[in-house]
């Protein structure tokens, strides 16, 4: 197959996943498009794509009907999620918009969707399969009396950071539990963070797994960080997935230190500083379309250690019509 069509749902500000896209295309010498969907029509990472849709929100029941026909459209052959929010959406409705449009959703099933979109269940598939985590605290049976702080406080089904605090004393316990929606306390972990970019194939066997180092971050997204070849979090990362036998970018959150590995979450989706990994060497992008192409992908580490990524912001310009706007 030498033309392959994608969709890169929700993508906002994912300008360098889809200039990473864009780039694996052309590397492979491949035709089709990038096509990109967002419920804003000045979402950044449209306008760097081939097409460009304004949809509903994802709690629009006209959602799916509205994705299935972009692909009808476009002769979509994958669709890459990329928001936490549509991820259990997508993968309920996979077999559907498959069906109807011939697009594959490269996505995990939806049991494995329903755990990570849930803290507490993240909590428990770390914990009862023996993987180091943090322990978590039911919010109607606070033992006040004899919690060690600091804690740490989450909502149950949050993203990007929003709403996270580091808890040091029973009056700022009290506080944020009624303030986060939907709360999780637990144990607060001092070491050193990472993400790990996962790409599995689609039936699940592992590609490629790269762990960075958080340096720097900003609103819940790394802004400087360096790709390691860490042992230990990476045979921790593959114990994790021969359980999970999860499809496509998955995305790890742990901290490191003394006494181990600690995992925190697992988003089942590209991470935002996937494009670090992506420029090491391990070409997620340039995988997705093999895998398309039927290609067998073997597990490989073939990527740069310590190459350091270092993120900043910057902008584009639109006409008021929604045209891009060149001085």
């Amino acid at each position: 197959m030498n033309e392959i069509n994608l969709l890169i749902t929700s993508a906002g500000r994912r300008v360098e996943l889809v200039q990473c896209f864009q780039e694996a295309k052309q590397e492979l010498n491949l035709a089709g498009k990038i096509v990109a969907a967002d419920a804003s029509p000045i979402a950044p990472a449209l306008f760097f794509a081939d097409e460009k849709y304004q949809v509903c929100r994802i709690d629009n029941e006209n959602y799916i009907g509205e994705i299935i026909q972009i692909c009808r459209d476009n002769h979509i052959h994958g669709i890459i999620p990329t928001l936490d929010t549509e991820l259990l959406k997508l993968a309920e409705n996979k077999e559907k918009i498959e069906m109807e449009s011939g697009a594959k959703v490269v996505i995990s099933d939806a049991e494995v969707i329903k755990i990570f979109r849930n803290k507490y269940n993240t909590a428990d598939f770390f914990l009862n399969n023996g993987f180091h985590a943090p322990k978590y605290y039911d919010l109607k049976n606070i033992p006040y009396e004899t919690l060690r702080y600091p804690l740490f406080i989450k909502p149950l089904d949050g993203s990007s950071s929003v709403n996270t605090f580091k808890i040091t004393n029973e009056e700022e316990l009290r506080f944020f539990s009624n303030y986060v929606p939907n709360a999780l306390v637990t144990d607060y972990v001092q070491g050193d963070e990472y993400t790990v970019d996962i790409l599995c194939d689609f039936d699940g066997n592992c590609i490629s797994i790269v762990p960075r180092k958080r340096l720097v971050v900003r609103a819940g997204e790394i802004q400087k960080g360096i790709v390691e070849k860490n042992r230990r979090i990476i045979e921790v990362t593959k114990k994790v997935l021969e359980i999970l036998r999860p499809v496509g970018p998955i995305t790890l959150q742990c901290l490191v230190n003394e006494s181990g590995v600690y995992l925190i979450e697992i988003n089942p989706r590209f991470g935002g500083g996937v494009p670090m990994s992506i420029k090491a060497g391990a070409n997620s992008p340039k995988d997705i379309y093999r895998l398309f192409q039927g290609e067998k992908l073997d597990y490989e580490e073939e990527y740069l250690e310590g190459l350091i990524g270092i993120r900043f912001d910057q902008a584009i310009y639109v006409r008021e019509g929604g045209e891009l706007f060149h001085d």
